[in-house]
Parts: C-alpha cells; sequence; structure tokens
C-alpha cells in the first residue's frame, strides 16, 4: 500500500479525480451568476467549464497518469483541440473586456468592426503557429517567410486601392458622423443610412448615393447634425420699402414661433437686410425638416402679410372687397341679430381675411381683440393639457365664430387653427361693444356660447385626464 502512495501517476490521477469535480462545481455557480446578472462573461466561464477543464484532465490523465509519451498521436491530437479552445478563449475575453459595454463615443466603441476581425485573425494565426510549432514539431519559418514575400509583393501591386481602404478606416476610426446624421458635401446633401468599411450611403432627395470613404476621407463636409440641437435654417423675404421694419420683423417672428418642427425651446429670430429684405433664423430639431418648414413658413407669411397689410414681394392685397364684405354680412347676420342698418353700419368697419392651413388664429390663453367668423373652411379649437396632450374641443365651421370672450377680456381657454383654408369677417372689439348696446339678446347668446364651450374644455380636460 506504501508504494501505491509513492507512484507518481497515482498524486496526479487522484488530483484530478478530486479537481476536476471541484472545479466544475465553482464554475457551474459563476456561470449561473454570471448569467443571472446578463452579464457577456458567461461565454468565457462555459467554454472553461465545458471545454477546457475536461480536456486539460484528460491530457493530465495520459500524459501523467497513464505516462503515454506526449509524442503519442492521442495526446497531440487533444493537446491541438485544447489549444484551440484556449485560442477561441482569448478571443472571446479580449472582446468581452475591451469592446463589450464600451462608453458611448470613445475609442473601443468607435474602432471599426474590421479592425477586429484583423485583429482576430492575426491572434487565431499565432495560435495555430504555436499549436504547429509546439505540439506536432512543424517547422513554421518558411511558412511565415512566404507569407511575407506574398504579402510585400500585394502591398505593391494594390497599393492604391489599399490606401484608399485604410484611409475609410481611420475615417470610421474617428466617427465625425454616425448613421442618421445629415452631411453637406460640394456634391451631395443628404442623411447618413449606411456606413461599412468601404463607402457611405447617403440619403438624398433623389435617391441613395454611395460615397467611398477615401473621398470623405480627402474633402471637406458639413455635419448638420452635430452638435445636436444646432441646426438652424435662415429663410430671407422681401417687402415693401414703405412697411415698418418692427412691424414685419414682429410677424415674421410670430409665424416663424408656431411652426411645428422647431427645436424644443428654439426662439426664431428675425432681422432686417438691407435693401427691402428681411432674414428669420429658424432653429430646427433634425435637417430633415428644412423643405417642409421652410415651404410652411413662406406659405404662412404669405397669409399673415395681407392681414397685417404688409407688402410681401411689393404685392398689394385687395381681398377685402364691399362685395365680399356684403356676402359676409349676410352669412354672419343671424349670429348677430343683424338688421339691414346694421349690415351698413358695419360694411365699412369690418374686414374679410384669410388664413393658410393648420395656421393658428388664436392662441390658448390670449385675450381676443376681435370676433372672427368662419365664413368659408373649418376652423380646429383644441386644448393642451399640463403634461402636453393635445385633444380636440370642436370643429368650428361656416357661420360659427370665436373670439366671444373679447367683451369680457378673458383669455382663450382654446387654441384654434385653421383646417385647411379658411377665409373669416373680423370684427373688432368697440364694433361688437356697440351692437350689444342695443341687442341685449346678443349680449345673451354670447354669454351662452362662453359657457358651452368653457364646458366642452373642461370636458376635454377631464378626457385626458382619465385618458
Amino acid at each position: 500500500m506504501t508504494e501505491l502512495w509513492q507512484d507518481p501517476w497515482f498524486t496526479w490521477t487522484l488530483g484530478v479525480a478530486i479537481g476536476l469535480p471541484v472545479l466544475l462545481v465553482l464554475f457551474t455557480e459563476m456561470q449561473n451568476s454570471l448569467a443571472r446578472r446578463g452579464s457577456a462573461f458567461v461565454r468565457p466561464v462555459t467554454l472553461i467549464r465545458n471545454y477546457i477543464l475536461p480536456l486539460g484532465a484528460l491530457l493530465v490523465l495520459l500524459v501523467k497518469g497513464s505516462e503515454v509519451s506526449i509524442e503519442a498521436t492521442p495526446v497531440r491530437i487533444v493537446a491541438t483541440i485544447l489549444g484551440f479552445i484556449v485560442v477561441v478563449l482569448l478571443l472571446s475575453s479580449l472582446s468581452t473586456t475591451l469592446f463589450h459595454g464600451a462608453p458611448e463615443g470613445s475609442w473601443r466603441e468607435r474602432i471599426p468592426t474590421i479592425f477586429l476581425d484583423v485583429a482576430r485573425f492575426a491572434l487565431i494565426a499565432v495560435g495555430l503557429a504555436m499549436i504547429l510549432s509546439y505540439i506536432w514539431d512543424t517547422n513554421i519559418g518558411g511558412l511565415f517567410t512566404a507569407l511575407g514575400v506574398t504579402s510585400i509583393v500585394l502591398g505593391l501591386a494594390l497599393q492604391n486601392s489599399l490606401g484608399q481602404v485604410i484611409s475609410g478606416l481611420f475615417l470610421l476610426f474617428e466617427q465625425p458622423f454616425q448613421l442618421g446624421d445629415w452631411l453637406d458635401l460640394p456634391s451631395v446633401r443628404g442623411r447618413v443610412v449606411e456606413v461599412n468599411w468601404r463607402a457611405t450611403h447617403i440619403d438624398t432627395s433623389s435617391g441613395v448615393q454611395i460615397m467611398p470613404n477615401s473621398m470623405l476621407a480627402t474633402s471637406t463636409f458639413t455635419n448638420l447634425s452635430r452638435p445636436a440641437g444646432s441646426h438652424t435654417i435662415e429663410v430671407t423675404t422681401s417687402f415693401g420699402v414703405d412697411d415698418p421694419p418692427d412691424t414685419v420683423c414682429a410677424m415674421l417672428t410670430r409665424a416663424a414661433s408656431t411652426l411645428p418642427y422647431l427645436q424644443l425651446g428654439g426662439r426664431p429670430i428675425s432681422f432686417t437686410a438691407g435693401g427691402g429684405g428681411f432674414c428669420t433664423a429658424i432653429p430646427l430639431r433634425s435637417p430633415a425638416d428644412d423643405a417642409s418648414t421652410r415651404a410652411q413658413f413662406l406659405r404662412w407669411i404669405w397669409y399673415a402679410s395681407r392681414r397685417e397689410n404688409l407688402h410681401l414681394d411689393s404685392a398689394d392685397d385687395n381681398f377685402s372687397t364691399p362685395e365680399r364684405i356684403e356676402s359676409a354680412l349676410r352669412i354672419v347676420a343671424p349670429a348677430l341679430r343683424l338688421g339691414e342698418s346694421d349690415k351698413e353700419q358695419l360694411s365699412g368697419r369690418v374686414r374679410v381675411v384669410r388664413y393658410g392651413g393648420d395656421e393658428t388664429i388664436q392662441f390658448a390663453g390670449q385675450v381676443p381683440a376681435r370676433m372672427t367668423f368662419v365664413l368659408k373652411g373649418r376652423v380646429r379649437l383644441s386644448i393642451t393639457s399640463d403634461d402636453g396632450t393635445v385633444r380636440q374641443v370642436r370643429t368650428l365651421n361656416e357661420g360659427d365664430f370665436l373670439g366671444q370672450t373679447t367683451l369680457t377680456r378673458e383669455p382663450a381657454i382654446t387654441t384654434a387653427s385653421a383646417v385647411g383654408e379658411v377665409t373669416a369677417l373680423e370684427i373688432d372689439r368697440k364694433h361688437v361693444a356697440e351692437l350689444v348696446v342695443h341687442k341685449p339678446e346678443l349680449l345673451q347668446d354670447i354669454g351662452r356660447v362662453i359657457d358651452e364651450r368653457r364646458d366642452e374644455a373642461r370636458g376635454a380636460v377631464a378626457a385626458i385626464d382619465h385618458g
């Protein structure tokens, strides 16, 4: 029995018999713990538990326990498999340690995937070379010499192409743009939809243009999306030389302030550019909104300038003609209880105006300076809750009116927006006051409308709260 303890194979066999189960239990617990936390290190630990530990134990039993020669084919096969799995473990551990969960914007997060592929290939090549050299006693010096000569020949033959590829890869590593960014280049302007190691795909208004990365690396371009929230467009307009500049700037800024694609907290600015020209700077959320915002702004100021008797492009507005006013008064006569004398009296005190589609006619919280009657088109009344939720209250049609609180000087509860082009009749506060002095029933009608609209607004707010 004493001789058994003294045999070398017994010590190794006993170590494997005790050590392997213990290590398997430890690595199993470690694997389960990492899996519960969702850690990326589960894969390396799994490789050690399922493959490296059993193969290592088998190799020890063959060489030390059974005293099989290390030059025997079974030993070399087991050692080769074990060495290959160790290389895979190193690759997995390196990728997990350096690049998994890399901070956004860091060099680890920006490094192109092709660089990782090249590094993996190099590590695999070195690992296979060591396996061939140390396990199979292969002379790999000639192989590396042949590969080196071949690489030099290929490099000289493809130096121009490889130079473009390398410059493109360094552009990717620097990452001056990302997917979704808008680029302004000398030859193209659009949004980046795909980036690979060879080219960048840019979505323009006429299709997707493929731009080689080597061209981007050697040219100058503007990233319109960086820094975030800094994109601004400038819209130039021209007005009559007799139009007051302050009035024009106020109208332009007011129209731009209601555009739907403004940056959160952004404030448009309008200023004179000389010679009857004006410039409006509009901060936008994205360059993707440039065209639609520009078109909507120019459409809105066409209507707004005519309502405020300004001369956009030196044009006059003759829309509020006596014929239109007479026709408008016939439409609003039932709502205002107008007789023929009332119509004649009001004909020179009112005017017919137009609003563009989606243009704001009345703001919530604004004290109306006049009553506005819908002659053509529709007007949408909506209310916005404290959390920003918008809910429609009602739609006004021909003959309906808004600005009913102009006499009571109460702020409007709802926001009124044009649904398509709207033609309306406007009556200033003082002329409405003159009417109600002689028509107590009209004052009662207006009071009833105020109560109805207030109840509808409260119902809309309650629906949002329970929504």
